[in-house]
């Protein structure tokens, strides 16, 4: 097996793992502070894990990864550009994305359980939807 599709296969098995951990959407009300950290930090490794294996394959189509302050986003755009990804999902990937970015430079104590609700519920939706499209690629 080459260097990609380990790499790639050892993403997947790392937000596998992630599912093991986190707790239902309808859970998230009851939790305290330190719990919903505690998500937060795992619907960021969801993203990040989404977004490594994203730099593997445009890697291996000999694409550079973008640099500066965008490349978080310029992944997904070349990923839709490259047709790895449709726009629906793009857009979907892009609210974690956007939460990755909110958890990256915010307090712990600015996370709120409806904010994060509809990403914890839409995560296994998601990355179905995402293993379904890059299936070809690994």
């Amino acid at each position: 097996m080459d260097k990609f599709k380990i790499r790639v296969r050892a993403e997947l098995e790392n937000i596998d793992e992630i599912f093991n951990e986190l707790p239902t959407h309808t859970k998230l009300p009851y939790l305290s502070t330190l719990e919903l950290a505690g998500v937060a930090a795992l619907l960021h490794n969801f993203y990040n894990g989404i977004e490594n294996i994203l730099k593997q394959m445009l890697l291996s189509k000999q694409i550079i990864i973008p640099e500066g302050k965008s490349w978080h986003k310029d992944i997904l755009n070349i990923a839709e550009e490259e047709e790895i990804l449709s726009t629906k999902l793009k857009a979907s990937l892009g609210e974690y994305l956007a939460f990755r970015h909110f958890f990256s430079h915010s307090y712990a104590l600015d996370l709120y359980a409806d904010k994060m609700e509809p990403l914890v519920e839409n995560t296994e939706s998601v990355y179905a939807e995402f293993k379904y499209e890059i299936d070809s690629f690994t």
